[in-house]
């Protein structure tokens, strides 16, 4: 549809209140644009020269569909060199402007077009403006090893970063336009480096005047090149190198929230994306950067400072950008919040305000009724905006001053009810300031005011400026916003005395405060966590001081959804590490598995999940890191020695880990097995044979789980169940593992076997293994050796001295380790594949040793045991002391084992374990009292 035809359908706003008078042309112009022109005299003086100055020409793009005319328009942006460039952008800069404002005042494009539509322009002129003085050095010879055709092609290693409204696609109608300009030094020899930056830096200036020069012809773009790297001492194209060393050690949070609408717009296109990569650590922090928030306060009173932007709000004169409700204050609300949560949810980092908006709707960080009407208030407040540019082009986001102002306004935004007009623009500002307000209101700087502490709480409180999380200005600063609320919510706690003194040893541990104080205040719920772990599990409260990070995951929406599987966290964990180094890998690997730890710690703690759904889980996320990390250790000793040799190597899970009972403390028992196949050497630059690979391999395995980085570590790590033990192989091939479990394994290792699960590894090897696990069960099936033998070996662990205790509920006659022997030993007595301890058991009546009623009794038992075990490694990393982890600790071993208080249990444990003993003792033997 023609231009004409939808104006017609869609009626320009415009006032004729001052008609046609003093237009000495208007009778030389054709007939259909007199309305124009009478129209924007009285709204728009700068529409209506520009109207009569390209009249014959828009007498004909009338006719065109205005998207059309504006591809033009792009398209003739290419056809100028150096010698027509400025006076040729100039006249297509004019005729852009007028189809742009005619299409957005008749209403025929929605605001996104109308900045979309102004953004491309803008970009065809900048690249045609690059290109061709770039070319002109080039051509000059002044850029070394580079051609006119290089130029054209990618600016010759030059490339112009568009920043602000013109990254995101949202220019308003008279925007300056904010570049940064680099060039790819990679591309040039070390000596030619400096030659090349003289001829980029000739050439970025030129681009520049080209753009922005007012002549008698106007000017294309105001250029504003003031947002590269420390401006005031740098020239205006650095090196793309000097810019990533820059931000890496100098780069601010302005800097940071400009980077969210970057966007390679001229030039080298493909340089400017590799170093918008480089830079996604430094714009999109890996934890949720609530401290983020308090710079965008400092920064919004700043701006407001300088321009005097403070008092009650007053339509005359108001700023629609940086005043009080205005676009910026929208813009603030959806960056910071995206810098906030932006590194670890990508689909946060929308350029475009209302999509970022949409996106943390989505995300669950706004309500999508909050995001729908900031959108709303977004696009009337930038109609605004471009009306009151449009009438003399000037690059104002003042309102009028004047009544004779406000109703121009109001005529160009297609109403001449001024009072409504004006009635419905304070709403909108007064609504955007109430809903964008709270980022900007911090809480109050304070003490502990009319918190009472008594005086031994007082004594915990005095000691906490010293500890390093309030040594820097800015940490206590935060801190005693919060103090005030923490005390109090200490004090509504259970046992305020435990939970405060558990909190004061967490605060001690941190090495620092500001992101997480920010965390803090900004997520008051986390408080209430932080209170309800110190005031149960002192253990969990000391893991969290050395791994603050994981409350980040708190704020993640799936940390109280459904549990998702192992092999759904394993698929997470290898996108986690997909493309990244070695090193790094272990650093982002440590990272996830500790959130992943941390949610089944808190969900244990607060009776989300009972005892036998947390083994469970933990054991899945063992088994997930485990096959995500094997092929990464993998890949990195082929990097050096070819691809792994023969049909792959598996990781066998031994102990708890294969019977899926592990518990937070567990370690990993492992076994890796290979099948070399009739592979002699690797294939790659520096050959292994299978044993040397395998063996380089299983030692990267244990270097990437239990070696501590900055991340800390993973597991610690056992492989003295392989075959022969310290002694053995770290890797042991196929036929071999099998050979030795046939001919020379003992009974206590085929024991072990009957818990063994293959981790990771190729499928078809797994099964393998799987086979030769069950036939070499099914061999070894002699109940009287093996109850002979498990007799030995239960004297042999008695005489080591690990008699056990009440709460040392592992070790000793009638323990935990006790009752799994036995249950080891009734499985591999009758062939059984079983690999859980109660289904071991269950074989204990066929075998005779027990009765069908203690058979049931000593499952329960075992079932009590591990319940309380995996609580107590959930309270403390060492042996429990029931004193030490106070009544909130206590009342919660009490609640896992259902019993009604922690003395109840501690006797039912004894009983427990005093009856258990004898009925093993009459399946192996009593233990003398000189083997104990």
């Amino acid at each position: 549809m023609s231009f004409a035809s939808r104006i017609t359908r869609h009626p320009i706003p415009f006032s004729t209140a001052r008609g046609a008078e003093g237009w000495a042309a208007l009778h030389d112009v054709a007939a259909e644009l007199r309305p124009l022109i009478t129209g924007a005299a009285g709204s728009s003086p700068y529409l209506c020269a520009l109207i009569l100055r390209e009249a014959d020409w828009l007498s004909g793009a009338l006719d065109t569909a205005p998207e059309e005319t504006v591809a033009a328009l792009i398209a003739a942006t290419q056809a100028h060199d150096h010698t027509t460039l400025d006076q040729g952008l100039r006249q297509l800069k004019r005729r852009a402007a007028l189809v742009v404002a005619l299409a957005d005042l008749g209403g025929i494009w929605p605001l996104h077009s109308v900045t979309q539509a102004w953004t491309d322009f803008a970009d065809a002129c900048l690249n045609a403006a690059l290109r061709s003085h770039v070319a002109r050095e080039a051509r000059r010879g002044k850029i070394p090893g580079m051609t006119e055709a290089d130029a054209h092609d990618s600016g010759a290693g030059m490339v112009a970063l568009a920043m602000g409204k013109m990254g995101a696609g949202e220019l308003n109608y008279s925007s300056d336009i904010d570049l940064i300009c680099f060039f790819d030094d990679e591309r040039f020899d070390p000596d030619d480096a400096m030659e090349a930056r003289a001829a980029f830096i000739r050439a970025t200036r030129r681009m520049a005047a080209s753009l922005s020069d007012t002549t008698d012809e106007g000017y294309v773009f105001r250029t504003d090149l003031r947002l590269r790297p420390d401006a005031s001492v740098t020239p205006v194209c650095i090196s793309l190198t000097a810019a990533e060393r820059y931000y890496e050690a100098e780069g601010r949070s302005w800097e940071r929230s400009a980077y969210i609408k970057a966007r390679p717009a001229a030039g080298d296109i493909a340089a400017g994306l590799r170093f918008l990569e480089t830079l996604t650590p430094f714009v999109w922090r890996r934890h949720l950067d609530f401290s983020m928030v308090q710079d965008t306060i400092d920064m919004r009173q700043k701006i407001r400072d300088h321009k005097g932007l403070h008092g009650t709000l007053k339509l005359e004169g108001h700023n629609m950008k940086l005043g009080a409700g205005g676009i910026r204050e929208i813009e603030f609300f959806a960056q910071t919040r995206q810098l906030v949560a932006g590194g670890r949810d990508p689909s946060l980092r929308a350029r475009r305000t209302v999509d970022a908006l949409s996106a943390l709707a989505d995300a669950g960080w706004i309500g999508a009724d909050v995001a729908q009407e900031l959108c709303d208030h977004y696009a009337h407040h930038r109609e605004i905006e471009h009306r009151v540019q449009m009438i003399d082009d000037a690059q104002t986001h003042d309102l009028p001053k004047s009544a004779e102002g406000f109703a121009r306004l109001a005529h160009l935004c297609g109403t001449d009810d001024v009072a409504a007009f004006r009635d419905g623009l304070s709403d909108r500002l007064r609504r955007v300031e109430q809903m964008c307000g709270d980022l900007f209101q911090p809480g109050k700087t304070g003490e502990a005011g009319d918190v009472v502490v008594d005086p031994e709480q007082s004594e915990i409180v005095a000691r906490w400026p010293s500890y390093p999380a309030l040594r820097s200005e800015r940490g206590h600063a935060i801190f005693a916003r919060l103090k005030p609320d923490l005390l109090r919510r200490f004090q509504r706690a259970a046992r305020p005395d435990e939970a405060l003194l558990n909190f004061d040893s967490f605060l001690k541990g941190l090495p620092a405060g500001v992101q997480l104080f920010s965390l803090f205040e900004a997520n008051p719920s986390l408080v209430d966590l932080i209170v309800d772990i110190c005031a149960t599990a002192p253990g969990l409260s000391l893991y969290l001081s050395r791994h603050a990070s994981v409350l980040d995951a708190v704020l993640d929406g799936r940390f109280f959804a459904p549990w998702p599987g192992y092999a759904a966290l394993q698929a997470e964990l290898a996108g986690v590490l997909a493309g990244s180094g070695f090193e790094q890998q272990l650093d982002q690997a440590r990272r996830w598995q500790k959130e992943w730890h941390f949610r089944i710690g808190v969900h244990q703690l607060r009776g989300l999940i009972d005892e036998e759904a947390a083994m469970a889980q933990y054991t899945d996320l063992a088994h997930a890191v485990l096959g995500a990390m094997w092929p990464v250790v993998c890949d990195e000793i082929a990097r050096r020695h070819g691809p792994p040799p023969g049909h792959g190597g598996v990781v066998l899970g031994m102990g708890s880990l294969g019977a899926g009972r592990m518990s937070a403390g567990s370690d990993l028992d492992l076994i890796v097995i290979y099948d070399p196949a009739d592979a002699e050497q690797s294939e790659g630059p520096r050959p292994l044979d299978p044993r040397g690979w395998y063996a380089k391999a299983t030692k990267a395995l244990i270097t990437a789980l239990s070696a501590p980085t900055a991340a800390g570590t993973l597991y610690a790590v056992d492989m003295r169940l392989r075959p022969s033990g310290r002694q053995g192989p770290v890797a042991t091939a196929l036929t071999s593992f099998a050979d030795y479990q046939r001919a020379e394994a003992w009974t206590w290792e085929h024991m072990a076997l009957t818990r063994a699960h293959a981790m990771a590894g190729p499928a078809q090897l797994r099964t393998e293994v799987e086979a030769i696990r069950r036939a070499v069960i099914a061999e070894k099936a002699d109940a009287a050796k093996v109850r002979a033998d498990a007799a030995e070996m239960r004297m042999r662990l008695a005489s080591a001295g690990r008699v056990g205790g009440t709460w040392a509920i592992k070790e000793g006659q009638g323990g935990l380790q006790d009752i799994e022997l036995l249950g080891q030993a009734a499985a591999l007595a009758s062939g059984s594949d079983a690999r859980s301890t109660s289904a071991q058991l269950a074989h204990a009546p066929d075998l005779g040793w027990l009765d069908a009623d203690q058979t049931a009794r000593i499952i329960a038992t075992h079932a009590l045991f591990a319940r309380v075990q995996a609580a107590t490694r959930l309270l403390t990393d060492t042996a429990l002391d029931p004193s030490a982890i106070g009544d909130g600790g206590r009342d919660f071993l009490a609640r896992v084992a259902d019993a009604p208080s922690a003395d109840a249990l501690a006797l039912e444990l004894d009983q427990e374990r005093a009856y258990i003993a004898q009925m093993i003792d009459a399946v192996l033997g009593a233990i003398l009292p000189e083997e104990q």
